[in-house]
């Protein structure tokens, strides 16, 4: 055994105080604020390297007769034109069942749909190029609304169905029933980075590409795909994506696939980077659903039974559509019992962009049904939403099932409700907004309340893995790798923290490093809310097979047993018979090091007691549920439709935070996407199927001024640890988007004062200001004078 080394003493160290339930500084945060962390175009261009542009089709639907690339071809700097022959492997980019093509072949389905590319010396050249190829199209009729998909029977895959009970005798038998229509419109990620990928040659016909990618894993298979070669040529790098929410799940596969197939074709680096116009036009969005139901209550407005039908606006190709139609229906029931219930999901096929994940994952846009359901119920009673919401949510006294089958724990779900109406002044606020209301003819104010249920995993079992990287040196100094990535989520420093927890060592030790599909294969994607969960189990079961080696070591070195090693406070307790030997943590690393003990460890995590049976819609697709309540207080001017949200509280169910300050962001953040979605972002399609919202200029994301002027957010206090991740942590991403339904509801209750909640509002989302003013008219209308 060798002995302990003499070396100059170690930095002194004191009390460990960064682990989890900390609030530390995001990684990045200085990066950020100054403007020097580094993304994609950032990095230094490699010598020789070309740039790629975009052809698209200027037709939703149509036979593609050809190409008209002389013109592109002579233009200055212009070294190659690609279209789909030049493709060596399948041109097919589809992330989960396959038929999307990269370049269009024999038939365009979507106007924007990539036709070819022009690879020029530079990125102004490749543009001004690409304007010059001429795509002869042969026109046909288009599909362009869910309508029209639904009248045409035109749908992606087959209908799904949840159900539970009896939904057709439940109705029948229940003493009140109504019927209701409405849509929610789609939404675009909008990330600041758009999407961008740097492919670059190397030596044996394999490739590192750098891509702004939330999946790098599905970068590296689409690359590969593409080029008929083995995932082992091609490597994914990431270390920072300037937002994705979703859009970089698999839109960034094919734009990485098309630049390291540019970067094949050539021999030379080759960058692909999508302007925002472009952006817009030639990637999916966030799905807009076609809702229509009946409902069944009694007349407490307790619901009996549901029949529900949700269309999703699928676009042109599968994608995503099929998970997050499957998402939307678990989510149907949101926080409330109902014993009858039937919920049919269909995925649209139309003339238009293919349609993929989005933050939320098709939740938000299972919840809305009730909560529209509820508001009907509540008018046709003379009572009040939030009454007919607690008189629903799940509990003993109703029912702790969901429709697929999986046991509710409801434990805190009336506490974030109770919590976040005592936070607003509930009862107060509403004789306020009352009394405001009664002598205001213009101005009217809205309450609106909306509680949460929201399941984390994904429905896809197998995408519930992840693995991590750790290696010690021997100075004591930490070295971390795994397969999440950082988008702003502060994903890096709360898996750095729980490394840090294991050794109980300050988290300054730890070098938070890219992420790379050749440091840890097979990836699953950061999403779902799962990032921290996964790969932090995964982090931490590879520290502790390190904390346990070195323990090990320790009580052969001082003559003990390793249970009598203790980590804490950045150093190493032992305790020897007669002796209680201290040491630096980096001490002990530095005769691991002398000693032979392998000092590097790979972590796997996989989530426990998942069940899901897809075709049946059975059994328990998630670990847990996250629970969380919103209440927003909103104006509306019902003589121009125009809104404002006041003040917002919510309280939100982290379980045992890893890093409070970061959820707190996202919890902010969400909302606020959320509220976009609800209210101004909205997506519009000419006659002919071009969008027509491709910028700033015309698709309105909100801004500094519509966050709410009071915007108060708590983290539940003593949330039980039990069911929930990594050291008791729930995940966080995107609950909070859904929490924005408060918004929705408080409008519609403004809108309802106009004729005194004695009718109720139909109002589809975004509620725009022309949605509103039209809304304002129908309740009038309706009311009568």
């Amino acid at each position: 055994m060798t002995a302990i080394p003499k070396s100059p003493p170690p930095k002194t160290r004191g009390a460990f105080k960064t682990g989890v339930a900390t609030a530390q500084l995001h990684d990045s945060a200085a990066l950020h604020v100054t403007g020097r962390a580094s993304y994609v175009d950032d990095l230094p261009e490699p010598p020789g390297l070309l740039h790629a542009a975009l052809v698209l089709s200027p037709v939703a639907h149509g036979e593609l007769l050809g190409l008209d690339t002389a013109a592109a071809k002579r233009a200055p700097g212009v070294v190659a034109v690609v279209a789909a022959g030049d493709i060596p492997g399948k041109n097919d980019i589809a992330p989960i069942v396959p038929g999307e093509p990269l370049f269009a072949e024999g038939v365009v389905e979507y106007a924007g749909q990539p036709v070819a590319a022009v690879i020029a010396t530079t990125l102004d050249q490749a543009r001004a190029a690409a304007a010059l190829v001429t795509v002869k199209v042969k026109k046909r009729p288009a599909l362009l609304t869910v309508e029209d998909a639904l009248a045409a029977r035109s749908f992606l895959c087959a209908p799904m169905v949840i159900a539970r009970g009896d939904a057709e005798r439940g109705l029948a038998a229940a003493p009140h029933r109504l019927k209701r229509e409405f849509r929610v419109g789609g939404q675009e990620h909008f990330y600041l980075e758009g999407q961008i990928a740097l492919a670059i040659p190397g030596e044996h016909q394999d490739f590192t590409v750098y891509s702004s990618t939330q999946h790098p894993t599905e970068v590296q298979h689409i690359c590969a795909r593409l080029l008929a070669t083995d995932f082992n040529k091609i490597t994914t790098v990431v270390r920072r994506l300037g937002g994705g929410f979703g859009g970089k799940e698999s839109n960034a596969s094919w734009v990485a696939g098309a630049a390291v197939l540019f970067a094949h074709l050539t021999g030379r680096p080759v960058k692909l980077r999508l302007p925002r116009e472009t952006d817009m036009i030639a990637t999916g969005k966030r799905h807009g659903f076609l809702y229509r139901y009946e409902v069944g209550y009694d007349g407490e407005g307790r619901i009996l039974a549901l029949d529900a039908v949700l269309a999703a606006h699928g676009g042109n190709t599968l994608d995503h559509t099929s998970a997050v139609v499957q998402r939307a229906l678990t989510h149907v029931d949101n926080c409330y019992w109902v014993k009858d219930i039937r919920a049919t999901g269909y995925s649209c096929k139309t003339h238009t962009v293919s349609n993929t994940a989005f933050r939320g994952y098709g939740g938000p846009q299972g919840v809305v049904i009730l909560e529209d359901a509820i508001e009907h119920i509540a008018r046709k009673l003379g009572q009040r939403p939030e009454e007919i919401q607690r008189r629903n949510l799940y509990g003993p006294d109703t029912g702790l099932e969901a429709p697929y089958g999986q046991a509710v724990d409801a434990t805190t779900l009336p506490r974030c409700v109770d919590q976040v109406m005592r936070d607003c002044g509930w009862a107060q606020k509403r004789r306020e907004i009352d009394a405001f209301n009664a002598q205001s003819p213009v101005i009217k104010r809205g309450l609106g309340l909306f509680p949460l249920k929201f399941g984390i995993s994904f429905t896809k079992s197998f995408l519930n893995q992840a693995g991590a990287l750790v290696h010690v040196y021997a100075d004591g100094s930490i070295r971390l790798n795994h397969g999440g990535t950082e988008m702003g989520q502060g994903l890096f420093i709360k898996v750095a923290q729980v490394v840090a927890e294991v050794f109980q060592v300050d988290v300054d030790r730890i070098a938070i490093t890219s992420t790379s599909t050749g440091e840890v294969p097979n990836t699953s994607p950061t999403a779902a809310s799962t990032g921290s969960d996964l790969n932090g189990w995964a982090a931490h079961n590879a520290a502790l097979t390190l904390k346990t080696r070195m323990a090990e070591l320790a009580a052969a070195q001082f003559g003990t047993t390793p249970d009598k090693v203790e980590f804490r406070d950045n150093h190493v307790h032992v305790g020897a018979p007669g002796s209680n030997k201290i040491l630096e943590f980096g001490e002990l690393a530095k005769l691991c090091w002398l000693n032979r003990v392998s000092l590097s460890a790979t972590g796997f995590y996989k989530t426990p007691d998942l069940d899901w049976d897809a075709a049946k819609m059975k059994g328990r697709p998630f670990y847990y549920f996250s629970h969380g309540a919103a209440a927003a207080e909103v104006a509306i001017d019902t003589l121009t439709g125009e809104a404002r949200v006041l003040r917002t509280d919510i309280v939100q169910d982290c379980g045992r935070p890893l890093n409070p300050a970061v959820d707190l962001g996202q919890i902010e953040g969400g909302f606020v996407q959320g509220m976009g979605w609800f209210t101004n972002e909205e997506l519009w399609w000419d006659a002919e199927g071009r969008l027509r919202t491709v910028g700033p200029s015309t698709y309105k994301i909100p801004g500094s001024r519509d966050v709410p002027p009071v915007f108060n957010v708590r983290i539940l206090e003593g949330a039980p640890a039990g069911n929930a991740s990594v050291y008791g942590s729930k995940g966080i991403g995107e609950p909070p988007l859904l929490l924005a339904t408060a918004v929705w509801t408080a409008l519609k209750d403004a809108i309802g004062s106009v004729a005194g909640h004695k009718v109720p509002v139909a109002l589809d989302a975004p509620a725009t200001a022309e949605r509103i003013l039209a809304a304002v008219h129908s309740v009038r209308t309706e009311a009568g004078p």
